[in-house]
């Protein structure tokens, strides 16, 4: 992944994750659509996946993506390293409900997850 976002001029800042999701705090080129990032980061990565014997592998539709100032760099770098620990207290889907809550964003329960 982090090759896949420096060859689109985002460079990585911290990648990691669990079983069920992953977080890529990266630093989003002026000249790559988040979308398109976001695309190529589940093409690049389900293609090695697969070739490394995980057949049955695929990406959920949808992606969560926030932007964060540089005074939170080090607090999300500590965050997706603690994530084992930390999603063995709180489920990934409940974090990501209080996330979006928090933030302000409305959300229908029947599109969240697919």
């Amino acid at each position: 992944m982090a090759g896949t976002l420096r060859g689109l001029g985002c460079p990585s800042i911290r990648i990691g994750g669990v079983e069920d999701h992953v977080h890529a705090f990266f630093a989003l080129s002026r000249t790559t659509a988040l979308a398109t990032v976001v695309s190529e980061l589940k093409t690049s990565s389900t293609h090695w996946l697969k070739g490394h014997g995980l057949r049955d592998f695929a990406w959920q539709a949808g992606y969560g993506a926030f932007a964060v100032g540089p005074s939170e760099r080090d607090r999300i770098v500590a965050y997706i390293q603690r994530q084992v620990e930390h999603h063995a207290k709180i489920s990934f889907e409940d974090e990501y409900r209080a996330l979006l809550t928090e933030v302000g964003v409305e959300f229908d329960e029947r599109y969240l997850w697919d």
